[in-house]
This record gives structure tokens, sequence and C-alpha cells, in this order.
């Protein structure tokens, strides 16, 4: 049992009998003396997808669901669904594009650091590294003796993904941008 002031996005709890990842949570403290702080918890059923916003005092228990967490690799596509291999016993286990939401810009091929949530045998989410490498594909030439200014450009990398990049970064480099908020990091 988990109690509602200690959840954390990403964590995972049983509704109604059904999987439910944390995904938006907010703390709102009341203005009156003595009522207890409310947590307001946006939630997605991991089964139907489904998006279910509640609201819970801090001492309120929550059910953890019952699910395993495993390291996987991003093997390859097929059709409409993305094959991952688990990095124990090397099974593989198939997620379909609706379930990815947000995430497929960041999938290359041989991507680790991918911990995947099962419920059944079967992955219902992904959570993916803070961080990944990809190469730039697109972007208009570097500039002669530009620095390292704000000054940005926008580059399409092997996902199709386009982010903002300084001025003096080429076709072809490697950079590291963040999974959680789309932005370029640094050079690969």
């Amino acid at each position: 049992m988990a109690k509602a002031s200690d959840l954390k996005k990403g964590d995972v709890v049983e509704i109604d009998g059904e999987p439910h990842a944390v995904k938006q949570l907010e703390a709102k403290s009341p203005s009156s003396r003595g009522a207890s702080t409310l947590y307001k918890v946006r939630f997605n059923n991991l089964v139907t997808g489904h998006k279910r916003n509640e609201s819970y005092k801090g001492d309120d228990m929550l059910k953890e669901a019952d699910c395993q967490r495993v390291q996987v690799q991003f093997s390859y596509m097929d059709g409409e669904h993305y094959i991952f291999m688990d990095m124990e016993d090397y099974s593989q286990h198939s997620l379909g594009l609706n379930a990815l939401d947000g995430q497929v810009e960041y999938l290359s091929d041989g991507l680790e650091g991918i911990t995947a949530l099962l419920v059944d045998g079967n992955i219902v989410a992904l959570d993916m590294p803070q961080s990944v490498v990809l190469e730039i594909v697109e972007t208009s030439p570097t500039i002669k003796g530009a620095s390292a200014s704000a000054r940005t450009k926008p580059a399409t990398l092997t996902t199709g993904l386009v982010v903002q990049v300084p001025e003096y970064i080429d076709l072809g480099e490697q950079v590291k941008v963040n999974t959680t908020n789309g932005k370029f990091m640094s050079r690969g």
C-alpha cells in the first residue's frame, strides 16, 4: 500500500482492479487551518489507455499494482508494433504505436536503458532513459565564426524529431536530447 502523499510520477497503482500510472501530480494546500493537503493526480489506465483524474488526502492509501519492471532494448518495428527485447532472458515483447504516445521520436535501433512495465507478461508502458543520442540528418549549413551564443537553428534527427540546436552544430553530428522535454542538451 502506498500513501497518496508518497506518490510520484511513474508510480503504478491499482484502481478498480486495473493498473494506472501516475502522469501528473499536484499538491494543493488548503487555506483553512486544520484542513489536510489535497493531492490531485492524473492517471493513465495502462490497459485501456484512458486518462483519469482523482483527488486524495495525504494519508489516503492506494494499492500498488501487481506489475514487473524489466530492462529492455528496442529491436525493430513490425508494422504498427514496436518490438523490444528483454535484457535478462532475451524474450521479445511487442507494444503498439498508440501506447508509445510522444516516445516514438526517441526510439533508435539498439536503444538501451529503457524500462518496460509488464502486466501479466505484456508491456503496457515504457520509461525512457533521461536522454538519447541521435544523429542530425537535415539542418542548415553552419555559419563561419558562429559562437556558442544563444542563436539556434532547427535540426531533423534520424527518428524524424526536430530540435533546436546551436548554429555551430553541423549535419551528421551526434546530439544528446532530453526525452522529457525534447530539447538539445549537448553534442553526443
